[in-house]
């Protein structure tokens, strides 16, 4: 294994940490945020970042299929940021990050619909899975469980799951105009966020250092620089692995969430999100393999 592995494993791990914690990071913002003021600002800031990236890389800020961008604007940052946002503002970091990431079914489920691709072999438990343990995080039995906040979660991770279909149709050269891409579909997206605002009665943002560095951590860590460490760990290590992280993080974020914020699942909800880890588990084995044995064949 050459340095530069090592580098990408050392992104990789790096990049991990700072996804999962940071569902924790946006729960602690939205004590001093409403949570669409907090999905503006912080899209705008990744937004600014990323195209001023682009333009330190020498990369063209004129976005590649505008339409397809301003699709994908829509579900990832309208869609995704701005559901996942306001479920955090109702419901538990950790619980929230499980549902969000059912991404990776819902991306099986679309790509079927849409792209005509099959579901095969161990996806089929893994689908199983993630069902039962949706429907036990959930509870359509259970008032208490049934917030409106882990729906929005949902919701959200079904967001996120169209925006890899929408992904998939835009035309890229090179792994790198993945930076003015995601910029602009963050700017493009902030945008309906934006004219939401004045429909909800919003208290003033306070300015606290809490708020400021969540918020930087959002903008920086999370999202400019999180993006140049996933270009560099894609073009460095094979799918298989690179697919682990739809696992470690939401994990990650229940786990934080425990130890700092005090989220103490119930016997149902644990059991839900332990099914739903496991879907994980069984999806990224699968990539593995895969990729083991595409690779023993090159």
């Amino acid at each position: 294994m050459s340095r530069s592995d090592y580098g990408a494993i050392a992104a990789f791990a790096l990049l991990t940490l700072v996804w999962g914690y940071n569902w924790v990071v946006m729960k602690i913002a939205l004590d001093y945020s409403s949570a669409l003021d907090f999905a503006v600002l912080r899209s705008l800031g990744g937004a600014l970042c990323l195209l001023l990236l682009s333009l330190a890389f020498r990369q063209t800020l004129i976005p590649t299929a505008p339409w397809r961008v301003l699709l994908l604007g829509l579900f990832q940052t309208t869609g995704f940021t701005g559901l996942v946002t306001l479920g955090l503002a109702s419901e538990g970091a950790g619980k929230t990050a499980i549902l969000a990431f059912t991404m990776p079914f819902w991306v099986l489920i679309f790509a079927a619909l849409a792209l005509g691709e099959k579901v095969r072999d161990w996806q089929w438990l893994a689908v199983a899975l993630a069902l039962t343990g949706l429907i036990l995080l959930i509870g359509p039995w259970d008032a208490s469980l049934r917030t409106p906040g882990s729906l929005l979660a949902v919701a959200a991770g079904a967001c996120w799951g169209a925006s890899v279909i929408v992904a998939k149709k835009i035309p890229m050269q090179s792994r790198w105009e993945l930076i003015p891409i995601t910029g602009w579909q963050m700017l493009l997206g902030a945008i309906p966020l934006m004219l939401l605002m004045p429909v909800f009665d919003r208290p003033p943002i306070e300015w606290s250092g809490t708020f400021i560095a969540a918020l930087l951590f959002n903008i920086l860590p999370a999202n400019a620089l999180a993006w140049l460490f996933w270009l560099y760990i894609v073009s460095r290590l094979p799918a298989g692995l690179t697919g682990l992280n739809a696992l470690v993080i939401p994990v990650i974020g229940m786990s934080a969430a425990w130890l700092q914020l005090g989220e103490r699942p119930s016997q149902l909800e644990g059991m839900g999100m332990a099914l739903i880890v496991l879907a994980l588990a069984v999806l990224s084995i699968r990539g593995w393999w895969h990729w083991r044995r595409a690779r023993a064949r090159a």
